[in-house]
């Protein structure tokens, strides 16, 4: 998703407000369908600053993937790529892991967090695969939200990049730039993706998830976004509520935009960053996902 591809220079970005829809902007409102023209630029621009964008989550199968994207809640896909390989050296199957000891398996994924809770989970989704599915993860949204710990975003992760059915994933990273970005205004997550899918044809919904998480771990961080270092200020409405001078903006890039390993342990061939430490090992990686 090989050889590696060379990364784009990213044009310079602006140190003023630099479009109609900065701060302080006396401009009428923005149209429904100039924010959507704006929407689609931004996406032609992200794709651009990152040709590799992929889930951050390692996985050989779908199964895998399901296992992982569970176990990334209320932490980072780096802790959960730290705690996988144990887990499936120990449960390669869903067989496997329907039939594990709750306190052995606890144990395993317990850097992960709230490690008693995901157990019921994975043991859950475990036993549904083994006796409602064969042993295999359904390619279907109505089935895998049926699982136990499955919701939609979790669906749509698995969907998307096991199964190559798009699909927009709304986690804290993709709903927060969309409201930033003013796409929309929604909170509750299948509002914010109903609204989304709207904005993008279909065939853009999988990569569009990616491109965004990317740009919102490495630029347009929560608290304090690189709006200095930000190849797409110009477009953005935000611009100017984190750091706009572009020597200390560049200071706050991470990961492979920071020059630190990612989040990965196993990163797809064209990632141009470096792979992520293992378990235990000595950690580059910036703090927070």
């Amino acid at each position: 998703m090989g050889e590696q591809a060379p990364e784009k220079t990213p044009r310079k970005p602006q140190t003023a407000p630099p479009s109609p829809q900065g701060k302080g902007s006396a401009k009428k409102p923005e149209s429904h369908l100039a924010m959507v023209r704006r929407a689609r630029r931004i996406n032609r621009e992200l794709a651009e600053i990152y040709p590799y964008a992929h889930p951050e989550l390692d996985f050989r199968n779908p199964f895998e993937l399901l296992v992982a994207t569970v176990l990334s809640a209320q932490t980072t896909d780096l802790r959960v790529n730290q705690t996988t390989p144990a887990l499936f050296a120990a449960y390669p199957t869903p067989e496997d892991m329907a039939a594990a000891v709750p306190e052995e398996l606890e144990e395993i994924i317990r850097p992960t967090g709230f490690f008693r809770a995901k157990a019921r989970s994975l043991l859950g989704l475990s036993q549904a695969l083994r006796d409602d599915f064969g042993g295999n993860v359904p390619g279907r949204i109505e089935d895998l939200v049926k699982l136990p710990g499955v919701g939609r975003k979790t669906a749509n992760v698995v969907l998307g990049n096991a199964f190559g059915v798009p699909g927009i994933t709304v986690d804290t990273h993709f709903g927060r730039l969309v409201r930033r970005w003013k796409w929309t205004e929604q909170e509750d997550p299948e509002k914010v993706e109903a609204e989304i899918c709207a904005i993008f044809p279909k065939s853009e919904w999988t990569m569009l998830s990616h491109r965004v998480v990317f740009h919102g771990r490495r630029i347009c961080h929560s608290r304090k976004p690189a709006c200095g270092a930000c190849p797409i200020a110009p477009l953005c409405p935000a611009y100017g509520e984190g750091e706009t001078d572009p020597e200390k903006a560049k200071k706050l890039l991470k990961y492979e935009k920071g020059g630190q390993p990612g989040q990965r342990l196993s990163p797809p061939p064209d990632y141009p960053g470096l792979p992520a430490p293992p378990l235990g090992a000595a950690q580059g990686a910036p703090a927070g996902s």
